[in-house]
């Protein structure tokens, strides 16, 4: 069993972090196997994610004072949260995909820049493009014009002399 010191250190700690994340999603895991749990926690690690199993009362505690403090108000039953400083969509995206493949984990609620959601909310998050696919799609939109203007003033010398070759094979330029 932990000590008050212990738990209160756990409960700072997580305060701490949960000070600086852009969202966070509180799920339950119950029957969660120890295989899909491990697959969830290096799926939301990749993704630049953390997921952690907490107490209601560490939970309630830590989120004191912070942006997700309303999230994690008056717990019930066995939770977890996943949380990121980055990318909410990357985290949505694979809490979805694994909601999908294990039945015994459930979306309850999430807090997502600055906002309390719903879990239809959390859904359509994991369907938009990641920020990351975003801004490869605005640079193509940007460079697209430069790229057809630079063909287009590269296609003007090139083709006279397509014509100039062509004038000269078919002895245009002959003297009289």
């Amino acid at each position: 069993m932990k000590k008050k010191a212990e738990k209160k250190t756990e409960s700072e700690a997580l305060r701490t972090e949960l000070a600086n994340v852009s969202s966070v999603i509180l799920t339950t895991f119950q029957g969660i196997t120890v295989e899909n749990d491990t697959r969830l926690r290096r799926a939301v690690e990749a993704a630049g994610g953390k997921y952690q199993v907490v107490k209601n009362t560490l939970a309630e505690r830590a989120g004191e004072g912070t942006p997700a403090e309303s999230l994690l108000k008056n717990l019930k039953g066995t939770n977890s949260i996943s949380y990121t400083y980055t990318d909410p969509v990357a985290l949505a995206k694979v809490l979805t995909k694994v909601a999908k493949e294990v039945p015994a984990f459930k979306f309850k609620a999430g807090w997502v820049e600055g906002r309390v959601v719903s879990i239809d909310e959390i859904q359509n998050l994991a369907q938009l493009p990641s920020k990351e696919e975003l801004i490869s799609k605005v640079m193509f939109l940007l460079n697209a014009p430069a790229q057809r203007l630079a063909s287009t003033l590269a296609a003007v010398p090139r083709n006279l002399a397509v014509v100039a070759n062509e004038a000269v094979k078919a002895e245009k330029f002959a003297q009289s």
